[in-house]
């Protein structure tokens, strides 16, 4: 990924855009710090879908282990605790 200021951006943004459609990405700066990302179309789509999926919980993902989980509860009572 390529790192660009704000203002060579503006400066080249036609060949950026171009750069862009080719795959490349680009950070652009304002005052030394990242604000913004230049990518393609594609590339934007594919990261809105990915934010879009959900994640599973830890008890999902659990069950997704090959061969599965044998999980048994304790069937006892609570256990007493000094506090």
């Amino acid at each position: 990924m390529s790192t660009v200021s704000l203002r060579d951006a503006k400066a080249g943004f036609s060949n950026l855009v171009d750069e862009a459609i080719k795959g490349e990405l680009f950070t652009i700066t304002r005052h030394g710090k990242p604000v913004a990302a230049l990518v393609s179309i594609e590339t934007a789509e594919a990261a809105k879908r990915a934010m879009k999926k959900g994640r599973p919980n830890f008890g999902e993902y659990l069950m997704t282990f090959p061969g599965g989980v044998e999980l048994e509860r304790n069937a006892t009572g609570m256990r007493e605790a000094d506090v």
